[in-house]
């Protein structure tokens, strides 16, 4: 079995780039941005259609100025390749701002601020991902697009993890922390300590 020290070293190459010296683009809204999200009308609906339609699935991330936790996700897990490149290949990503005045056209037609969406949404931390698999498409609420929610930071693992489990529709299958718990005994029977990913 692989140390931490062994996997730190022999593995980095294979599992991504290390934090080392990246920082992610800050807008104007004070957000950190990725060039790969999205600039779309807002209107969720036709987005998740759009996405089904190219054979993805959509992302909402909500965030907001000044958080720590948005930042860690923009500069840790999203540096990360293996990451950044799951989602470039699987996902349509939208930002939202927390407290954010654009409006929103919601799943079921009423338009919104941004802040007033994420009450209705229940979104109280951010960063906030919320996983919508494009079989959801036609969906007349948020309750029915969304397959899985993050509320808060997850280390690049569980992050990845939770795309995945959205993207092979596994949550129709099993919960997501049995998901999780076979997923580390397929790593750990490999040798690899998934604490250290």
């Amino acid at each position: 079995m692989l140390t931490r020290r062994q996997f730190t070293f022999a593995g980095a190459a294979a599992f991504g780039a290390a934090r080392t010296g990246f920082a992610a683009e800050v807008g104007d809204d004070g957000l950190h941005k990725q060039p790969w999200f999205l600039d779309t009308f807002l209107e969720l609906g036709d987005d998740l259609a759009a996405a089904a339609d190219n054979g993805r699935h959509l992302m909402i991330l909500y965030e907001q100025n000044g958080c720590p936790y948005c930042r860690e996700l923009h500069e840790v897990n999203f540096a990360r390749s293996e990451l950044s490149d799951y989602i470039k290949a699987h996902y349509d990503v939208i930002q939202l701002d927390m407290f954010g005045a654009r409006e929103v056209l919601d799943f079921d037609g009423q338009a919104l601020e941004e802040r007033d969406l994420a009450a209705k949404w229940g979104v109280n931390f951010t960063p906030t991902t919320i996983l919508m698999h494009n079989s959801n498409a036609g969906a007349v609420s948020v309750s029915e697009a969304q397959s899985f929610r993050m509320p808060g930071y997850l280390k690049p693992f569980h992050y990845l993890s939770s795309l995945e489990f959205v993207a092979e529709k596994k949550f129709e299958e099993q919960t997501f922390q049995r998901y999780l718990q076979d997923k580390f005994a397929e790593l750990e029977a490999q040798g690899i300590d998934p604490d250290v990913w």
